[in-house]
């Protein structure tokens, strides 16, 4: 999950990273009171998940409150390489700034180890930084049982030849981001500028985080940063009915058990999807090992609520799972929506093989229902739901 850069801010503080005052708003008019309790003057910085906000004008200088109105006025509402801009961070203005550096920590999945990143040359893209003066950049593997200690940021620090003036005062910003890195889960964190002012002291003037959504069952206080106004609602739907679910650009709906069998649907429905019209999945469901009745029931209702799909392929290896659970399912998910008043057009091609297999066709064959098709193997299948989503567009 990546952060807006308010949120990154915040995190940094909580953690003893070294920011600025600032907060986030959503009006126009809550720019001039924000921008007040900042001594009058402020930044006005889009707050989007994109970068290059500075150059497409979404960051802009207030000398007064009431320029901090029109400045939050010009960019609310503004498009950022494809991103709207919903909300502005109001930040407190940096004394002069004298250097510009770049630190990051973030999982090296190639080496799998962590990796520091480290640079004089910050206030740019880190990418571009890399690719015209790659002495610039130090790249320093981070061993996750001995983490960042002391020692090791003033490691860090020399190899990317910060100036002795600001190395320790860089070290010491370098262990508290690790701490902030370790404790929040996070795959990346990033300071872009870390800057040196005129004081000598140095500043996280922007921040960049992505979190480890898989830690979230310790991280319960990271469901506040979920941008919920930006998330797909049947993703939202299906999250919260505990389904392994994700959207994609197509018109046949998968549900499997297990990711492999899900993976492998997807390559054989694009596959088959290629002979009628282009048709492709329209989605990622993976109803699990042991799901129940209730859980095929649930992922077939979020499926069929997207209109993007035009037939169902329902490809089930019973193991855990047994097939007639499984059919139970189909048959009391097709109940459920006609009870709720919700008409069901899409036809659903369902493949059962494994454990129950039998049983659970003969409970699709006494259903008799008009929009369910059984067919008994898995390349078959694709190739009748791929058909049928082809008639349908």
């Amino acid at each position: 999950m990546d952060l807006f850069e308010y949120q990154a801010r915040d995190l940094f503080a909580k953690h003893g990273v070294p920011v600025l005052a600032g907060e986030v708003i959503d009006t126009p008019e809550a720019a001039r009171e924000a921008t007040e309790r900042l001594g009058g003057k402020s930044v006005v910085k889009a707050q989007v998940k994109v970068g290059g906000r500075g150059k497409a004008g979404g960051v802009k200088l207030a000398a007064t409150p009431d320029e901090a109105v029109a400045r939050a006025t010009d960019i609310l509402g503004m498009d950022i390489k494809g991103h709207t801009v919903h909300k502005v961070m109001i930040a407190e203005t940096a004394p002069e700034i004298v250097e510009e550096y770049y630190v990051s920590y973030l999982l090296d999945r190639t080496n799998r180890t962590f990796l520091a990143m480290a640079s004089v040359a910050g206030g740019m893209d880190i990418e571009e930084v890399a690719a015209t003066t790659p002495e610039k950049l130090a790249k320093v593997p981070v061993n996750a049982n001995e983490g960042v200690s002391i020692e090791k940021a003033r490691e860090i620090v020399a190899l990317a030849q910060f100036p002795a003036e600001v190395a320790e005062k860089v070290a010491e910003v370098l262990v508290t981001l690790w701490k902030t890195f370790v404790a929040e889960d996070a795959l990346l964190v990033e300071v872009n500028p870390l800057a040196k002012v005129a004081s000598g002291e140095v500043i996280a003037l922007d921040g960049k985080v992505s979190l480890d959504e898989n830690a979230e069952f310790r991280q319960p206080s990271h469901e506040e940063l979920v941008d919920k106004a930006a998330a797909n609602p049947l993703e939202a739907a299906a999250k919260e009915k505990g389904l392994n679910y994700v959207k994609l650009d197509g018109e046949v709906g998968i549900i499997g058990n297990g990711a492999g069998l899900v993976m492998s649907t997807l390559d054989v429905v694009a596959y088959a999807g290629e002979n009628h019209g282009g048709v492709k999945p329209a989605n990622f469901l993976d109803i699990g090992g042991g799901a129940s009745a209730a859980v095929m029931a649930n992922g077939l209702e979020i499926i069929l609520g997207d209109p993007d799909v035009k037939s169902v392929f329902v490809n089930v290896f019973g193991g855990i799972t047994a097939c007639d659970e499984v059919a139970n399912g189909i048959v009391q998910a097709l109940q459920l929506l006609k009870d709720k008043g919700e008409e069901v057009t899409k036809p659903l091609v369902v493949r059962l093989d494994g454990n129950n297999a039998e049983l659970g066709r003969k409970i699709l064959s006494d259903a008799n229902h008009p929009l369910v098709q059984r067919v008994d193997t898995m390349d078959g299948a694709a190739d009748k739901a791929a058909e049928l989503a082809a008639a349908a567009k």
